[in-house]
């Protein structure tokens, strides 16, 4: 009885951080489906852009799907562990363990097909630039989503200041954004923003993601150990349901 207590008691934590992880999920969905003022509308622009490419449009819906489900699952399992359901249980151990098994498919697919990963980010990024040549300076709200893009990652561009060039901004003022330059209090003209050297933005979320890799790796780590424990539990408390 100890045991199988102690079983319960593991069992609703695992489930507690899997239904509070959903709810984050949930809410970051919400807010990315919301948000228009990101680096979502700037993909929406992109003209001929790959098919896989605007799905990522739809990225704010897919969290609340990811959210909802989570929630949904560690709300089962947490019912599970204190009515010793097995049915419940036993839904609970196969949905973890298909989860489980997608990750560890998705992590292998995108190691083996990394290369045309790259390829089609090369494309992306060619797109890209041709979207600012042809409405940066133009299109006021497709302008905004740069701007506010570049200011938050402090970068400028998708490469870097050539990007803008013969833009309708370049070409009517002969300047380049503002965050283009260090120094906000001159004039960014095409001298200022080849000597400042701004990243671009793509490279700037390239290093934002170097830069917390160790945090990530953790996360994925810490939420795989999650699942295995989870998994071992529910099947434990499976078991021993009865006894």
């Amino acid at each position: 009885m100890c045991c199988k207590g102690f079983l319960k008691v593991m069992m609703f934590v695992f489930n507690g951080v899997i239904f509070l992880a959903g709810a984050a999920v949930l809410g970051v969905g919400i807010w990315v489906a919301v948000d228009r003022v990101s680096l979502l509308g700037i993909l929406e622009d992109i003209e001929d852009a790959p098919p896989e490419l605007a799905q990522l449009a739809n990225i704010g819906y897919v969290l609340i799907g990811v959210g909802s489900f989570l929630t949904l699952m560690g709300f089962l399992g947490c019912c599970g562990a204190i009515k010793e359901s097995k049915c419940m249980l036993l839904s609970f151990f196969s949905i973890v363990l298909i989860i489980f098994l997608v990750e560890v498919a998705a992590a292998i697919v995108l190691f083996v097909f990394e290369p045309l990963v790259q390829k089609a980010l090369d494309e992306v990024g060619q797109k890209v630039v041709e979207s600012i040549v042809r409405k940066y300076g133009d299109d006021e709200s497709y302008t905004s989503v740069w701007n506010g893009t570049m200011s938050e990652l402090k970068c400028c561009g998708y490469n870097n200041y050539t990007d803008f060039t013969d833009s309708p901004f370049e070409s009517t003022a002969s300047l380049y954004p503002i965050m283009c330059c260090t120094d906000s209090s001159r004039l960014c003209n095409e001298n200022a923003a080849r000597s400042d050297s701004v990243v671009g933005c793509f490279q700037a979320l390239v290093n934002l993601i170097e830069d917390n890799a160790v945090l990530l790796a953790g996360v994925a780590l810490g939420i795989a150990a999650l699942e295995i424990a989870a998994m071992v539990v529910s099947m434990i408390l499976y078991m021993n349901v009865g006894k």
